[in-house]
């Protein structure tokens, strides 16, 4: 955009911030508070928007159907919502939203980060919307408090943190739910193939553990619901994350959130603290969100004490790097045991690690299924039971590649045999390794 553009663009954003902010207080003057507040939410919007537009038609400018009802719901939005956010909030293919102070708001579409031309009027405006989503869920953000994660009445998971820890300005970051994808339609959007999804069903209904490995972005918890999603429906399933994203289908699931401290510091309730209680509540499994400290100890304790076929994700770089993260944040805990003692622990409890990773294209696919074939203290000792195989990055620099199964470990087939699972493996005349498609789970 040439630099005369950029002029022009910015001097019809100030005018339209002027004229948003004329008639919004001229909305705060024609409006009965105490009559507004016994509508329902739907009665307000409609109630604020024919208020707004008499007052656009008595004496508003001269502005098209669509200038003013765009003008409308502007004005609607940032009386009774999240303002400028209202409509990437409802733009179903935004993922994320990342305001970086008031005039840089990035979203993620498609796997791709890009900038909007969407803009808060002010610093103040974006701390009234931060201080309107926070105060929903009764917790605040100030310089005593620069951080707060919250939780939209929808579902969004949200993080603020403000001056003096950041240094530009007010940021805010909204991440939208996963959508929940059974595993036939992961299948056909190329995260995984065939083969795989009816070894990771055999594995889950065999009641293996499972630990679902991979970077931020890289679509781990919606791979953890299509996995959980294969859980027979007559089990009672406990999960346990820091705000609340799966969404399982079956009908005996109990679910618990953490919840952080209040303004006064007290009544924090931890992962460690729920997965404890977890084990009070007679479950058939166990789903951790995402294991981050101390409670991977309790989470790893569970899995070695009956609760079989338990899952939980955690952030790695590879399969391998998976398990020595886990024996890392194991030793968070309170009790001081050597890493053999926690070895042992991860030996004992963890029976496979799938690994996601998320492309330079913004697909998101399993890169590899690993079992852990080491026990008691030995050193991690991993087998592959499948690994994508990617080509090189064409013109259109779409990732593409394909899924080579290998080799099951007679011990697991014996496993899965004995639970009555009949599994494809990679000596069995099954199907050819199966092309992965380009799209990938998002």
């Amino acid at each position: 955009m040439a630099l005369r553009d950029r002029l022009a663009a910015d001097e019809r954003h100030d005018e339209d911030n002027d004229l948003a902010k004329v008639y919004r207080e001229r909305l705060l003057e024609e409006i009965d508070v105490d009559e507004l507040a016994r509508l329902s939410p739907a009665q307000r919007r409609v109630r604020l928007e024919r208020v707004l537009s008499r007052l656009l038609s008595v004496d508003g400018p001269v502005l098209s159907a669509r200038e003013r009802g765009a003008l409308v719901q502007r004005i609607t939005d940032d009386a009774l919502g999240l303002g400028v956010l209202e409509p990437l909030l409802a733009d179903e293919s935004i993922t994320e939203i990342m305001v970086n102070g008031p005039d840089d708001v990035f979203v993620e579409r498609y796997g791709k980060v890009e900038r909007v031309p969407a803009r808060f009027a002010s610093a103040e405006q974006l701390y009234q919307t931060i201080d309107r989503i926070v105060s929903q869920v009764n917790r605040r953000v100030d310089e005593s408090s620069p951080m707060v994660d919250a939780r939209l009445p929808s579902g969004e998971r949200v993080n603020v943190i403000i001056p003096p820890l950041a240094l530009d300005g007010p940021t805010l970051t909204i991440r939208r739910f996963p959508t929940p994808f059974r595993m036939g339609e992961l299948v056909d959007k190329g995260t995984l193939d065939v083969t795989t999804a009816s070894l990771l069903g055999a594995c889950v209904r065999a009641r293996l553990n499972i630990v679902v490995s991979g970077g931020t972005g890289s679509g781990k918890t919606t791979f953890l619901n299509a996995l959980s999603g294969l859980i027979p429906d007559h089990e009672r399933i406990v999960t346990i994350e820091d705000a609340a994203e799966l969404s399982l289908q079956q009908g005996h699931v109990v679910r618990l959130e953490s919840r952080p401290a209040n303004v006064e510091g007290r009544g924090a309730v931890a992962i460690r603290d729920l997965v404890r209680n977890a084990l009070r509540m007679r479950p058939d499994r166990i789903i951790v969100g995402e294991v981050r400290g101390g409670e991977t100890l309790d989470m790893l304790q569970a899995m070695n004490t009956g609760h079989d076929g338990s899952v939980a994700t955690v952030h790695a770089n590879t399969a391998r790097d998976a398990l020595g993260r886990l024996e890392t944040l194991a030793s968070m805990s309170e009790l001081d045991l050597p890493s053999a003692t926690l070895r042992d622990q991860i030996n004992s409890a963890i029976d496979l690690v799938v690994h996601l990773e998320r492309a330079q294209d913004g697909s998101r696919r399993v890169l590899e299924v690993q079992a852990v074939t080491s026990q008691r203290r030995e050193e991690y000792a991993l087998t592959p039971l499948m690994r994508f195989v990617s080509e090189p990055l064409g013109p259109d620099r779409t990732v593409a590649g394909r899924f080579v199964p290998e080799p099951v470990p007679a011990d697991l087939l014996e496993r899965l045999h004995r639970a009555g699972e009949t599994v494809l493996t990679a000596s069995a005349p099954a199907e050819p390794a199966q092309p992965a498609a380009t799209g990938g789970a998002s």
